[in-house]
């Protein structure tokens, strides 16, 4: 019967040890896609608030543009929002392609198809009180072929 026990106490623990940082990081996953959401309805909507959400106040955008490094605030990218969706909205399509946590650190690659460009957006984010926020965004823009 001892044996019985501790047996099973020992594949309590085992199995804890294995599933509890499992759990930890499917929530942060969770957590890292909310927020993310958050930028997604920005571009859906044109409604800033959503990018507030998510945007550290202090976060930088950074590009290539015609061969040239360029960067803007948050702050002027989320002032450019234009308060309603896009004439082709229905016809855009986001998704999350990856999501790296480690500890308070994520990185989260995004693509955001568009009929006439598509972009690949790099955000890096951190928790911070709490909440995960993006701290700098980096992407490529691809434009579309005109048919």
């Amino acid at each position: 019967m001892k044996k019985f026990v501790l047996l099973l106490v020992v594949t309590f623990a085992a199995v804890t040890a294995v599933w509890l940082p499992t759990l930890a990081q499917d929530q942060e996953e969770a957590a890292v896609r909310r927020a993310i959401d958050h930028y997604f309805q920005g571009h859906a909507t044109g409604d800033g608030e959503h990018y507030k959400k998510v945007f550290h106040p202090e976060s930088n955008l950074f590009w290539i543009r015609e061969g040239q490094f360029a960067q803007r605030t948050s702050a002027e990218y989320i002032a450019g929002a234009s308060g309603k969706p896009a004439p082709d909205e229905p016809q855009r399509k986001r998704r999350i392609e990856s999501v790296d946590i480690t500890g308070n650190a994520a990185v989260v690659k995004l693509t955001l198809d568009y009929p006439q460009v598509k972009f690949t957006d790099y955000m890096s984010m951190l928790k911070i009180d709490g909440e995960w926020k993006i701290v700098n965004k980096l992407f490529h823009a691809q434009p579309k072929a005109r048919s």
